[in-house]
């Protein structure tokens, strides 16, 4: 079952989440980063929970934008799935529920960035069997 994680649910996605982003030291920062800090600026997070679960199995984080290049679009932030439940479709399931609300919302495109290397292959493998291509490279520079 997919659903929409609002507060005061965020703590969640926590599990599925420190998967991708394992920075993250505990599931209160967690929640305050995105409650306090993404959510205002229209972060939004869809899970994957089986019937009786407290835990997400797999998550996404997406946002609303608009720009010249790409114009009203849905960016997804995160996808990650516990390793437990990797190949049993969530995440597949969770770009579906994206795709849904990205034409509901009269988005045009749907867009991501993916690390690279031997432990991002199986991601890849979904994103391109989803419809998804490469279309850019994306550059970043530490200041």
């Amino acid at each position: 079952m997919i659903v929409e994680l609002l507060p005061p649910h965020t703590g969640r996605a926590f599990e599925a989440m420190r998967e991708l982003r394992p920075h993250l030291a505990s599931e209160e920062e967690f929640v305050r980063r995105v409650d306090q800090g993404q959510r205002p600026d229209g972060y939004r997070l869809v899970c994957s929970v089986p019937d009786g679960r407290a835990s997400a199995l797999a998550v996404a984080g997406f946002r609303l934008g608009e720009n010249l290049a790409w114009g009203r679009h849905l960016y997804i932030d995160d996808l990650s799935t516990v390793p437990s439940a990797r190949g049993q479709g969530h995440a597949r399931a969770l770009l579906a529920w994206i795709h849904d609300e990205a034409y509901r919302l009269g988005c045009s495109q749907v867009h991501l960035d993916s690390g690279v290397g031997p432990d991002r292959v199986s991601a890849h493998r979904l994103y391109f069997n989803s419809g998804y291509r490469i279309s850019s490279h994306h550059f970043s520079a530490d200041l």
